[in-house]
């Protein structure tokens, strides 16, 4: 596995990502548009979810580039990544099984969270992170639950209404394991550590 670490520290593969990135956060808050629009402006910071997760990991590759690591945006990097990129991909599956069908943007939501969730963690190896990053993390990552489960401010997903509670519980224990995911690759004192040069 680790014969893909110098393709991943690859300058051009960086700026690939970038742009891949910029053009899926920028889709991703026009995504919300409608539900922005109907949020009051206290939550505005905690519902588009997912381009918030990739604009952390545009901010990752661009530090990357200039040669740099920014740690705490590393960590908010990963689990958001992770946790938004599988829970989007749990969702569309859920809405087939209620649906029995489901869209080209069903689909394409599925593939581009699932590439969400594994560019987190491949980079992972050259992140920074230490435990006060990671804390800080927790608190944001866990903020957002309450905002969405306890305020209601979650994606809205109009045919997954009556699983909300299920939906609430289950996003919960994936912020634990994104973040044990976290920790695992990243804190732990035998973790494997590379540089971007």
């Amino acid at each position: 596995m680790r014969w893909i670490y110098p393709l991943l520290a690859n300058r051009n593969v960086l700026m690939l990502l970038l742009v891949v990135n910029i053009v899926g956060t920028v889709y991703g808050y026009y995504w919300y548009g409608w539900q922005l629009k109907e949020t009051p402006a206290k939550f505005l910071l905690f519902v588009p979810d997912s381009p918030t997760a990739s604009l952390f990991f545009v901010f990752v590759l661009l530090a990357f580039i200039m040669g740099k690591n920014w740690p705490l945006i590393e960590s908010l990097a990963i689990v958001t990544l992770f946790k938004y990129g599988i829970w989007a991909v749990v969702m569309n599956i859920l809405v087939y099984f209620v649906q029995g069908e489901l869209d080209f943007v069903g689909y394409m939501l599925i593939f581009s969270h699932f590439a969400m969730a594994v560019q987190g963690v491949l980079y992972a190896p050259f992140y920074r992170i230490k435990w006060w990053h990671l804390i800080l993390t927790a608190i944001w990552t866990l903020h957002n639950d309450v905002i969405d489960y306890v305020f209601f401010m979650l994606p809205s997903y109009h045919m997954l209404d009556k699983y909300i509670p299920q939906i609430g519980y289950f996003t919960f224990w994936l912020s634990v394991c994104s973040l044990g995911i976290t920790y695992y690759l990243c804190l732990r004192p035998s973790r494997f550590q590379l540089k971007i040069k």
